[in-house]
């Protein structure tokens, strides 16, 4: 079995992209977040992963509400497989658990990767 462990940023919030007519920002900020996590992620793994449970765990700095669907990991799942790191994120490749925590000091996102033998329906 096999870990992956990143810290990162947190990426943009879906709500800054979602009906506002930023096809080109959207784009580059997805490129951005590939370019970093295939920086971040060293040494990857000789082959992507092919089932895994992947936990993006949240820490925002302030107590702001925010929905989890704004969360989603889209820029983070994405720029995994483009990576190398998972070899897909559909359904049958990942289990994906979203947390998040408020007020403290930092302002970042942890991102756990655990190989399993069969992705676990919830």
């Amino acid at each position: 079995m096999r870990f992956v462990y990143i810290i990162l940023d947190i990426p943009p919030s879906n709500n800054q992209f979602i009906g506002r007519n930023k096809r080109w920002q959207y784009q580059d900020a997805k490129k951005r977040w590939a370019d970093l996590i295939r920086l971040t992620c060293r040494p990857k793994p000789p082959d992507p992963l092919k089932k895994c449970r992947v936990h993006l765990h949240y820490t925002f700095p302030d107590k702001r509400r925010r929905d989890p669907d704004n969360y989603s990991g889209k820029f983070i799942l994405d720029g995994l497989v483009k990576a190398g790191i998972l070899e897909d994120d559909n359904f049958t490749n990942i289990q994906l658990i979203l947390s998040a925590e408020f007020g403290g000091n930092q302002k970042q996102t942890l991102i756990e990767i655990e190989e399993v033998q069969k992705v676990e329906k919830q």
